[in-house]
């Protein structure tokens, strides 16, 4: 089990705004630290991935709890 550095409740948010309030908090961690996002958007799945290969920050996993998607970010 990833210990949790931020978690982010951002489900009933649409495109883009999972991955844009993801990036804001994104900078408040340190290199190493992980973000949880709970998002609703099914388009987030795409997105997260997207950013991680060209952030260069590590996408741990994305998984779906019934209609939540659970992305898992460390900090580069």
């Amino acid at each position: 089990m990833v210990e949790v550095d931020l978690e982010l409740d951002l489900k009933g948010m649409n495109c883009p705004l999972p991955l844009l309030k993801a990036k804001q908090a994104l900078k408040q961690l340190r290199s190493g630290q992980v973000l949880r996002v709970q998002a609703t958007d099914p388009g987030s799945v795409r997105d997260f991935a997207s950013f991680a290969r060209i952030s260069g920050h590590e996408l741990i996993s994305s998984e779906q709890v019934s209609s939540v998607f659970i992305h898992t970010l460390r900090h580069k």
